[in-house]
C-alpha cells in the first residue's frame, strides 16, 4: 500500500474556511477518480503563530494509481486551489510505502 501525503501551511485567518472546503470539495473530487482506496486529514501540532499545518493522506493500492492521479486529476484539482488560496498557502507532497 502507498500513502500520497500533502502537507499543506495554510494561514490562519482561512484555516476554518480552507478546511472546510477540502472536505466538501477537494478531497472529494481525489476520491471520485477512484484512485484511491481511503483518505485521511491530520493537523499538525506546532508553535507557529502565522500559519497552520495539515496533512492531507490518500491511500493506493500501487504506484500506477498515484502516477495516473498526479498527471491526470490534481493538476485541474490544484488550478481550483490556486484560484482561491494564491500566497496563503505552501504545500509540500511526500510519497511512502508500507513495509
Amino acid at each position: 500500500m502507498l500513502l500520497y501525503n500533502v502537507t499543506y501551511g495554510i494561514d490562519r485567518e482561512i484555516e476554518v474556511e480552507w478546511l472546510q472546503w477540502m472536505k466538501d470539495q477537494f478531497v472529494p473530487a481525489a476520491m471520485q477518480s477512484g484512485l484511491f482506496i481511503d483518505w485521511k486529514i491530520y493537523k499538525v501540532i506546532n508553535d507557529e503563530d502565522s500559519s497552520v499545518s495539515y496533512s492531507v493522506q490518500y491511500f493506493a493500492n500501487n504506484i500506477e494509481d498515484v502516477v495516473k492521479f498526479v498527471e491526470l486529476v490534481e493538476p485541474p484539482l490544484n488550478k481550483e486551489f490556486i484560484k482561491r488560496y494564491r500566497d496563503r498557502h505552501v504545500a509540500f507532497r511526500t510519497l511512502l510505502e508500507s513495509v
